[in-house]
């Protein structure tokens, strides 16, 4: 396969980026700064990661709806021009093999983002028999704004009134005088944005906003920053917090299921598995130590093995090492467990996720 190709890479590489793959482009997994302050940039200001690793798929043409609904979880009939939907993407078995938003930009025209996983297939299955192009779109990139400080820098360069522009809204605007679709989504646990624009125009859109956010602390930030941030904020990761052995019940996706929809891709097969859980998605935390949990150690209740921990990071600004794990569905918030590494022995707890902002005040308000 061609090797994908950020219009970024050569900033990326001017701020000293290790750059390494992820869904077929080398991505920033780190900058000469430390993860650590761009963490806190996030937090306390903004961070600007480029995203554009994400795979973007137009569906357009008079079956556009009906292509989105049939791979769709949630009712895309109900998704009107300029609102988006988180759904996971489902095997026929009913478990999870990709996720992604699926923006509705105009009519007829859709705009399907999504990470690692098969959605391409399955959307292709979707598409068959109907009056669709689906069109892989790799000129499009994706930039992601994201922190409290978001909203008043990109405000004062677009036409558009942005702070009404409502969570899981998005428009077609300008901004820097560069088009640009705005969505308020993210992956961080704070109020953010994604920036949609052609490969031509992410240059310029990138050092803009650098520049204009320099003297508020704003900062490019890498995919270790992200992988902390999201972590806190309990956002899952495909494969690591789910994957094609779990379905939307045991990985906390219930709310992205419509019960009333009649038909979509695995909907058989997922409420036939309602109620058969065999983990639960949640949280631990150890204050013991500041080394990263071992990703993949059992975690062990009276010596059995009842969890496994998927994505680990250590946290600075709580002062705890945090991991996403699954669990035993029975095991309750407070239990303490034995990690049980190949290089590490701790205790840790199980705690409520999000760690970070458990009422969501941040991203939402």
């Amino acid at each position: 396969m061609t090797r994908r190709v950020s219009a970024l890479e050569a900033e990326h590489r001017a701020l000293g980026a290790g750059l390494g793959d992820w869904n077929g482009m080398d991505v920033a997994w780190s900058y000469a700064s430390s993860a650590e302050d761009e963490h806190d940039a996030v937090r306390e200001a903004a961070g600007l990661f480029d995203v554009s690793g994400l795979k973007k798929i137009w569906i357009t043409g008079p079956d556009a709806l009906a292509v989105v609904d049939r791979i769709a979880t949630r009712d895309m009939t109900k998704i009107g021009k300029g609102k988006s939907a988180y759904c996971p993407v489902l095997t026929d078995a009913g478990t999870i093999c990709d996720d992604t938003i699926i923006f509705h930009v105009d009519d007829d025209k859709y705009l399907f983002v999504h990470g690692a996983g098969q959605s391409a297939a399955r959307l292709e299955e979707a598409g068959r028999g109907r009056n669709a192009d689906i069109r892989f779109d790799d000129a499009l990139h994706d930039i992601s704004l994201q922190g409290q400080k978001a909203l008043a820098l990109l405000d004062a360069h677009t036409p558009v009134d942005l702070d009404k522009l409502d969570y899981f809204h998005q428009v077609e605007t300008t901004l820097f005088g560069r088009r640009a679709i705005l969505s308020r989504t993210g992956y961080s646990g704070e109020r953010g944005y994604e920036i949609f624009t052609d490969q031509s125009d992410v240059g310029h859109l990138w050092q803009s906003i650098l520049d204009a956010g320099q003297s508020d602390g704003v900062m490019a930030c890498s995919f270790n920053c992200l992988d902390k941030i999201r972590i806190e904020a309990a956002l899952l990761f495909y494969p690591y917090d789910m994957s094609e052995v779990n379905t939307p019940w045991e990985v906390g996706l219930n709310w992205s299921i419509s019960r009333k929809k009649p038909d979509f891709m695995g909907r058989e097969a997922l409420f036939a598995a309602e109620g058969k859980e065999k983990v639960k998605f949640a949280g631990v935390s150890c204050t013991s130590t500041t080394e990263v949990l071992e990703a993949g150690a059992k975690l062990l209740l009276d010596g059995e093995a009842i969890g496994v921990v998927n994505s680990p990071a250590y946290s600075h600004r709580m002062k705890k090492s945090l991991a996403l794990v699954h669990l035993r569905p029975d095991v309750a918030v407070g239990t303490v467990l034995q990690l049980a590494g190949e290089q590490q022995s701790h205790e840790v707890t199980v705690e409520p996720v999000p760690f970070f902002d458990p009422k969501k005040t941040r991203t939402h308000s």
